[in-house]
């Protein structure tokens, strides 16, 4: 029987040479499991993880999986099978990690974001997450990598980490106006969504306490829609929980596919495409806040020299705290609750190391800081207040002025 490894394999490997239905056709019914097949033709009937077959522990195993979930997205049937609810399951993971007879999964979208490239008469364009930097290798430049995303069709590659400068200004904005008393504090909201949605559905309390910011990802999928409203857009980072997060209802209008680095990996390789050798095509938009979103406390310095550049003279300083990682997250936002922080500007990321930490980077997460510092270091522009890019863009998309951030801003505001 083949292994959903082993179909997933095949099945990329036939899309990316256009012959997808060719091989669907010599399938043979009993050489796999169809389970596995709708899961890879149709992933969106199904959550960010998949159950890939019958469970092979008792209930007595539930701290395995269920109980690592915060989320309460997982539940055992009448047959004693793991169940994932794809209404409460953010994918964060942990299942997938502590699953020791490896029958849970991350969902994979390549197979319809593939059909969607080869068969859209409409742009597609590739967001690339902050943490991308030398995950390949580190012979792949920024610009070698947009020059492979149009090789194997996209329209073009957008580096996140721009509208991740949009966002940092907005925060940066919403703490100036906001926080005008030492007791008053900020919880971020533009990076991760399983920090988002801890505080939704766990610590509904301190909702209050965060303005209203989408993230980087979906605040680059609603501005390329509203320059392009044809185009297509496909997410490409490291984070199954984006998978989740670009099916949430308010936010849905933004991103079309979401990728991972191991998915589009695959697809390079399929394509026989070798991308130290690809020629560049350099394009430098992002400011060095926005490129350090990546790494566990990128967020908070980014805020803070923003912050800095517009209200020099502020009486009230930003004072960060950050985690990273369910467990130490938890803390922080208990702590929060029960006024023990004396920060006021709370930033948290659901997977250690941050952005870079994800479940499917390519590279060490320490590494992985390293290279997004590292790249930050070599931006051109400190904030965004210093990047004519952001100024540029915030023009074309109808804003007269950074306070309109706070006033109209539909693209780049969500509801708590």
């Amino acid at each position: 029987m083949t292994t959903f490894e082993e179909l997933y394999r095949r099945l990329v490997k036939a899309s990316v040479e256009n012959h997808l239905n060719d091989e669907l056709d010599q399938l043979q019914p009993d050489e796999f499991d169809p389970h596995h097949l709708d899961c890879l033709l149709n992933p969106s009937k199904y959550g960010p993880v998949i159950r890939l077959g019958d469970c092979e522990c008792t209930d007595k195993d539930d701290t395995n999986c269920a109980g690592q979930c915060l989320f309460d997205a997982l539940y055992r049937d009448e047959k004693g099978n793991m169940v994932v609810n794809k209404e409460l399951c953010v994918g964060c993971s942990e299942c997938v990690r502590n699953c020791h007879a490896k029958k849970l999964t991350e969902s994979r979208d390549i197979l319809p974001a593939l059909s969607a490239i080869q068969n859209a008469d409409t742009p597609v364009y590739a967001m690339v997450a902050p943490a991308f930097i030398n995950q390949f290798s580190r012979d792949v430049t920024p610009g070698k990598l947009r020059s492979a995303f149009k090789k194997i069709g996209f329209a073009g590659m957008i580096e996140v980490a721009l509208f991740a400068d949009i966002l940092t200004l907005k925060e940066a904005l919403e703490f100036d106006h906001k926080i005008v008393n030492e007791q008053d504090f900020q919880l971020t909201s533009c990076c991760c969504p399983m920090w988002i949605s801890m505080i939704r559905k766990v610590y509904s309390q301190l909702i209050p306490h965060m303005p209203g910011a989408v993230s980087p990802m979906v605040a680059c999928g609603r501005s390329i829609k509203t320059l392009y409203p044809d185009a297509l857009t496909i997410f490409i980072g490291p984070c199954v929980a984006k998978k989740a997060e670009a099916k949430e209802a308010d936010v849905a209008d933004s991103t079309d596919f979401v990728l991972t680095f191991q998915e589009i990996r695959d697809v390079f390789e399929f394509a026989g495409i070798d991308l130290a050798s690809m020629p560049e095509d350099e394009r430098d938009h992002s400011s060095r806040a926005g490129r350090i979103y990546a790494g566990t406390g990128g967020v908070s310095e980014a805020v803070q020299t923003t912050l800095a550049r517009l209200n020099p003279d502020r009486k009230i300083a930003l004072r960060s705290a950050h985690a990273d990682g369910v467990k130490a997250c938890k803390e922080m936002l208990s702590e929060a609750l029960e006024g023990k922080l004396t920060a006021n500007f709370i930033e948290g990321m659901g997977c250690i190391g941050g952005c870079v930490g994800g479940p499917k980077a390519l590279i060490p997460r320490e590494e992985g800081r390293k290279n997004v510092f590292e790249y930050g270091n070599t931006a051109t522009y400190p904030t965004p207040i210093d990047n004519p890019y952001v100024i540029e863009l915030l023009h074309r998309l109808g804003f007269d002025t950074v306070e309109e951030l706070l006033e109209k801003s539909d693209i780049f505001t969500r509801q708590f």
